[in-house]
């Protein structure tokens, strides 16, 4: 990267602190110049300003224990999927060796202990709320942190590496995805990649020239031994099979074993491509605010998956995992959402979006006044008012005017089947039963209209309800069989976290990749190659 688009990059108090290396004059002492270079109040000068304006990293005409340790952090920032550049790794190596030259002025020293300063700085804020500064979750403001006074104390207790230990997110999947993203750096830089010979597509058994390509690929990931005598050359064998269902289970394609157009083009998306899926879910995991040691549940969309967890630590294994069904990509997206689940409402009425009603349900009853009372739905007024089934000419009228509303009864037939679980939020999102459980059959899940809906909702229910003795598996089922509208509220709400990652770190150390079925990954790219999002965390501080 040129020196121009390194400033570009990095934040303005960063990017001004490199030039400043090389364009401010001696003074008479570090602390002198180091007041003359910082002016304003920004996380820079409240740094210096608590310590009586004395270089935080130096001592004498070097680097002290805790520079030296600071160095490292920085340099380790690719280990988080971070850009050491960044954080003017270059810049201070050129520094650091000028510091020892006889007559090595104040000015240079002062530079020199900023320019770390700075980074330091912002590595730490970046890494704990990612660099793009993107916020779909909201954080409490018991979670701010300041830095300057972070920094200060680690300094002074020579536990540097600790804070920035503290500062990287809390999860286990963040600490496994770190461990896989070392792994598929050393596959991406191995030899090179085997291209997987396309064509039509092919069963277990039939004839394949690309068996030895195949075998290869797949041995780079998969536990697939080497072939033996007892192959068969050129044919798509039973152990291969076996390997590339295995290969689709981990991509979020049908386990079916036949070498089709997206199955070949899994095998031949470039192991690069899969190390930076691994450093966008690291960022996503960045945003995400401390979950604490209590049950959360997660459902990642482009998985179409739930994972319900007992605590953030552990060994991240979840203690429930489902399939789901989320919104579809084209114009009704599930958004990512991480809000407090406050309730669970066994055999819900279904109030008919006000979206849904305009674009599918008026157009139908004015085809079909009888539509209402076929789907078990009825009309209802302003105040909540039941007020039947029958369709006119003039309730067509009012519904599309907003006087009045649909919503469908509960039972088996119900939109949202027999159970749903409430975490309010602004996009009305929310997850439920569903009567088409044949879409889970489907290994591409994006069907709704935005909310998610369960696999296995009873089991969600016995899990989110586990702490309430008189809420059995039998009371349970009696609730979403019975006759009536029951409301559970949580004693505790619960962290229900709408994610979006194209990349999952298993307990088992292997890695689940999964289509990019929003674009999510490629807006998050160009985001985080945007100088205007870059850094942004001190970019008040102002130097001169």
């Amino acid at each position: 990267m040129s020196f121009l688009r390194l400033t570009r990059r990095m934040s303005g108090a960063l990017a001004l602190a490199v030039l400043l290396v090389s364009h401010v004059s001696a003074q008479d002492s570090v602390g002198v110049a180091l007041r003359g270079l910082v002016i304003g109040e920004s996380d820079v000068w409240r740094l210096y300003a608590s310590r009586g304006w004395a270089p935080v990293w130096l001592a004498g005409h070097g680097l002290s224990s805790q520079g030296t340790a600071a160095i490292a952090q920085l340099r380790d920032a690719a280990s988080h999927g971070l850009r050491p550049n960044e954080y003017a790794t270059a810049a201070l190596d050129s520094a650091i060796g000028r510091l020892a030259l006889p007559g090595t002025s104040a000015a240079t020293l002062a530079r020199t202990d900023l320019l770390l300063s700075t980074a330091m700085l912002q590595y730490l804020e970046d890494l704990h709320l990612g660099r793009a500064r993107f916020a779909p979750f909201s954080r409490s403001p018991a979670e701010s942190i300041d830095w300057p006074a972070a920094l200060t104390e680690a300094v002074a207790a020579d536990t540097v590496a600790r804070l920035v230990l503290a500062s990287e997110p809390r999860l286990t999947q963040y600490r496994n995805l770190r461990a896989l993203l070392i792994r598929y750096r050393l596959l991406a830089a191995g030899p090179p990649q085997p291209i997987v010979p396309d064509g039509p597509s092919v069963w277990p058994g039939a004839p394949y020239p690309g068996t030895d390509a195949l075998r290869r690929r797949l041995q780079l990931e998969e536990k697939l031994p080497p072939a033996s005598s007892t192959d068969r050359a050129g044919v798509y064998d039973d152990s291969l099979a076996a390997a590339v269902r295995r290969f689709q289970l981990r991509h979020g394609l049908r386990p079916d074993a036949l070498l089709g157009p997206q199955t070949l083009a899994a095998l031949n998306t470039p192991l690069a491509h899969r190390v930076h899926q691994i450093e966008l879910a690291l960022e996503r995991l960045r945003w995400l605010p401390r979950l604490g040691a209590q049950p959360f549940v997660v459902v990642n969309i482009p998985a179409f998956e739930l994972f319900a967890f007992d605590s953030a630590g552990g060994s991240g294994t979840p203690a429930l995992t489902m399939k789901v069904v989320v919104g579809k990509a084209l114009d009704t997206r599930t958004p990512m959402l991480l809000e407090p689940m406050r309730y669970v409402e066994f055999r819900p009425f279904w109030n008919v979006p006000r979206s849904i009603l305009t674009a599918e349900v008026i157009p139908v009853l004015r085809r079909n006044a009888g539509y209402l009372r076929t789907h078990g739905m009825e009309l209802v007024d302003k105040r909540g008012r039941p007020l039947g089934d029958r369709v006119t000419p003039d309730v067509i009228r009012r519904l599309a005017e907003g006087q009045l509303r649909v919503r469908q009864r509960p039972g088996r037939s119900n939109a949202l089947g027999l159970v749903k679980f409430v975490f309010p939020n602004a996009a009305d999102v929310y997850m439920h039963d569903t009567p088409e459980t044949d879409l889970f059959s489907q290994a591409r899940r994006d069907f709704s209209h935005g909310c998610i809906r369960l696999e296995n909702p009873a089991a969600l229910a016995a899990w989110v309800l586990r702490g309430r003795t008189e809420w059995t598996p039998d009371r349970i089922a009696a609730a979403m069989t019975g006759t009536e509208t029951i409301r559970v509220p949580l004693t505790r709400p619960m962290p229900v976290a709408v994610f979006y990652t194209t990349v999952v770190a298993m307990p088992d150390g292997t890695a689940r990749f999964y289509p990019d079925i929003y674009g999510r990954d490629q807006t998050l790219d160009e985001l985080l190659g945007s100088p205007l999002t870059a850094g942004t965390g001190i970019a008040d501080a102002s130097l001169r």
